[in-house]
């Protein structure tokens, strides 16, 4: 293996560690922020609630208000009742006295269900407001361990840089920018060794996407120390024989 396919093995090593690094950091990140959504999501629920609550508040006051219009309207018909002077005007007064009560005992009922939804919504509310606080100091917690841990993972991620800005420097150009983009493409894979199979020592294979490879490829690797690059998947490839 020449200075070239060599160098680039050992930058794909570093970049490997590098990336691995550099995701430990994302994910690391990413726990606050998935948290802090969680916080955000009960937060939104905890005031759609109470927005709820309000509008039932509002509607419980409406309903209180035409009960006792209504109820007034019942006096008024009682004392109707008793000053009325045949059994037919007894009578209507009556009949629009009882339908009144009926629709006054509905709206009672409708009031104390809407008291039990006020009360039953308060109590969400006052347990989702417990989550919150409990969510919000975990939060904190999460905020500090992670900002502690991305000091350090940063620290790595700027030594591995180091170390990938040294080894960088002893690959040529071309070469160097052909790594560059194809790492970009396969998440930081560039160079793949060439695999042999099993006992057939003519069969070869891309250690990136499996398929094969020519002899003819493998005796060119063997033979000069270029940029060759897998033709299925564009991968760079190079080959280091197993000794016997």
């Amino acid at each position: 293996m020449g200075p070239v396919h060599a160098g680039l093995v050992k930058l794909q090593s570093v970049e490997n560690r590098l990336r691995a690094a550099k995701a430990k950091l994302t994910r690391c990140r990413r726990s606050v922020i998935l948290q802090e959504n969680q916080v955000r999501t009960q937060q939104n629920a905890f005031e759609a609630k109470k927005e709820e609550i309000q509008l039932t508040k509002v509607q419980l006051n409406r309903l209180e208000l035409e009960l006792r219009s209504r109820e007034d309207q019942v006096a008024r018909l009682r004392a109707a009742l008793n000053s009325s002077k045949t059994n037919k005007e007894y009578a209507a007064i009556l009949t629009q006295l009882n339908t009144t009560r009926a629709d006054n005992s509905k709206i009672e009922t409708q009031v104390l269900d809407l008291m039990k939804d006020i009360e039953a919504d308060e109590a969400q509310a006052r347990d989702l407001q417990q989550q919150i606080d409990e969510q919000k100091k975990q939060l904190d917690t999460t905020r500090v361990d992670a900002e502690q841990s991305a000091v350090k993972l940063q620290a790595d991620i700027d030594e591995i840089q180091a170390e990938w800005d040294q080894a960088a420097k002893d690959i040529p150009a071309e070469p160097l920018e052909i790594f560059k983009r194809v790492a970009e493409t396969y998440d930081g894979e560039a160079v793949v060794e060439i695999e042999q199979q099993g006992g057939d020592r003519g069969a070869f294979s891309c250690g990136g996407c499996f398929m094969g490879i020519t002899n003819e490829v493998v005796n060119l690797l063997m033979t000069r120390d270029e940029i060759l690059r897998c033709p299925n998947c564009t991968r760079i490839v190079v080959y280091h024989p197993k000794e016997a």
